[in-house]
């Protein structure tokens, strides 16, 4: 070790040329909650997950319309492809993202991703055939990397103790999208139908059916990229060293260290080199949000086309403006839970525990979806609306404590590459999830005489299947929380590193 070394970082050094050392002074100074910087999360976040989940309603009948099914049964096996083609190319490309991150700053990967879904949602929404369909969906995840920075950039912003909070945001705000987006592609489709007194038939929107609900997300999400410019990027832009030394002290305690000398040339490789699959308190709570992510997915999918299917196939016989409704409600419940009992019920129980009881409350609920296609009118309205709504806020309490946990497992120079990698085997899963979902409920509505599981039951028996997995998982020695809210071998790194 060099004996001229100086130290490399004193009590608040700080650098006001750069944002990231302005986000640290505040989040050190200022014990309260960083709330503009979360609400333009909770937006960015909003404008990337409406897309995934805006065609749920009305891809039924789009579908239909591009006459690539020959029967009726034959249409959820196609609209399960075109839904995984968004999370394959995601999955393809999220670490290759999560990696741009930290290298260069979450700040362009947010924009840029943004950005994305402007062109290609736009470019989907006047396809005029299936592989047309397949491929700008494949094109718009594979662009579109912006959820694995937006997870470190809120876990970076807020403090330890509100870190939950912003796992939260991110939570709700791409829970409510996944709810908001199909109210808005079951409103707005077919509009010349729906809304002959203000769309023509010859219009581009009479034309092109599904084309209106693109448009007006692409809208937003041009929006959200123009707010991206006010984010401050939470990656240093100065002196490496010094980004280096203070990602391995995150917990900011900021003691005096004259006393040690650390060589610049031995600290860095040690603290990047750390292999991020050798972490396996990060790989076991990437593992079991996959298989939750898993069942969410082939959930949202095989829900909208059930209840769009015909009353013969054991569905609802909704239309598209039918499930926006009840998706919509559904989206005012987990905003309201969300943001005002989860934060309270983590506290109480700890991610693990919400996880848990989630799941095993959602095995009965599940349980009960075959049974309300025998029911009709407001009682069906009724306990439809109810069943959703429950069902995604336990859903968004699993996924966000699981969430909490990925990112305390590590350190702040590592989370952009360890949520690309969550976000890779997380598309992967979400890739197998609408096209299994699809599939699943095309050959259960081909078997409607069984004599064990008929019909639909099938379907929500796979799912909780499913579910019991995850639930099963979230013990050990599946799972492993971490110690802290570090990586636990980040306090024997530095203690190697100054002896």
């Amino acid at each position: 070790m060099a004996e001229n070394a100086t130290p490399l970082i004193h009590k608040q050094e700080y650098h006001q040329s750069c944002s990231a050392c302005k986000i640290e002074q505040m989040r050190d100074s200022d014990a309260g909650i960083p709330f503009k910087l979360l609400i333009l999360v909770w937006v960015i976040t909003l404008a990337a997950a409406l897309p995934i989940s805006s065609l749920f309603p009305f891809l039924y009948f789009m579908i239909r319309d591009l006459h690539i099914s020959k029967k009726e049964e034959d249409i959820s096996y196609y609209a399960g492809y075109v839904g995984s083609s968004f999370m394959l190319g995601r999955a393809l490309t999220s670490f290759l993202w999560g990696l741009i991150a930290d290298k260069y700053g979450r700040k362009p990967v947010i924009m840029f991703g943004t950005f994305i879904v402007v062109i290609f949602n736009t470019i989907f929404g006047v396809s005029v055939n299936f592989w047309m369909a397949i491929i700008t969906r494949f094109l718009l995840g594979s662009l579109c990397g912006t959820l694995g920075p937006l997870r470190a950039y809120a876990s970076e912003i807020c403090r330890k103790e509100h870190q939950a909070l912003g796992m939260s945001v991110i939570s709700t705000s791409w829970g409510i999208g996944l709810v908001i987006g199909p109210a808005v592609g079951g409103f707005l489709a077919q509009p010349a139908e729906k809304y002959p007194q203000i769309f023509s038939e010859k219009s581009i929107f009479g034309r092109f059916p599904y084309f209106l609900p693109c448009l007006v997300i692409s809208a937003f999400a041009l929006v959200a990229s123009t707010l991206c410019f006010w984010l401050p990027e939470t990656i240093h832009s100065h002196n490496k060293e010094n980004i280096a030394w203070k990602s391995a002290r995150e917990g900011n305690t900021y003691e005096p260290i004259e006393s040690y000398k650390v060589e610049v040339s031995e600290l860095r490789p040690t603290v990047s080199q750390k292999s991020l699959l050798r972490n396996w308190p990060l790989m076991s709570a990437i593992m079991v949000y996959c298989v939750f992510q898993l069942h969410d997915m082939a959930y949202s999918e095989i829900f909208s086309l059930w209840a769009v299917s015909s009353r013969r196939l054991g569905g609802l016989h909704f239309d598209s403006a039918d499930v926006g409704t009840v998706l919509s409600i559904t989206g005012v419940g987990m905003l309201i839970f969300q943001l005002s009992v989860y934060t309270w019920i983590e506290r109480i129980l700890g991610p693990v525990m919400v996880s848990r009881i989630g799941s095993v409350i959602t095995i009965p609920l599940l349980t009960t979806y075959p049974f309300l296609a025998n029911l009709s009118g407001l009682i069906l309205l009724l306990l439809l609306n109810c069943a959703s709504m429950f069902k995604n806020v336990l859903s968004i309490s699993i996924t966000t404590g699981l969430l909490v946990l990925q990112n305390r497992a590590v350190t702040k120079e590592q989370r952009g590459a360890a949520n690309g990698i969550s976000m890779t085997a997380m598309s992967l899963c979400k890739a197998i999830g609408p096209a299994a979902g699809g599939s699943l409920l095309s050959y259960a509505q081909g078997r409607l005489d069984a004599d064990f599981l008929p019909g639909v039951h099938l379907v929500f028996f796979v799912l909780n299947v499913v579910e019991f997995v995850g639930l099963i998982m979230t013990f050990r020695p599946f799972l492993v929380v971490p110690d802290d809210d570090m990586c636990s071998s980040s306090a024997s790194d530095r203690e190697s590193l100054l002896s």
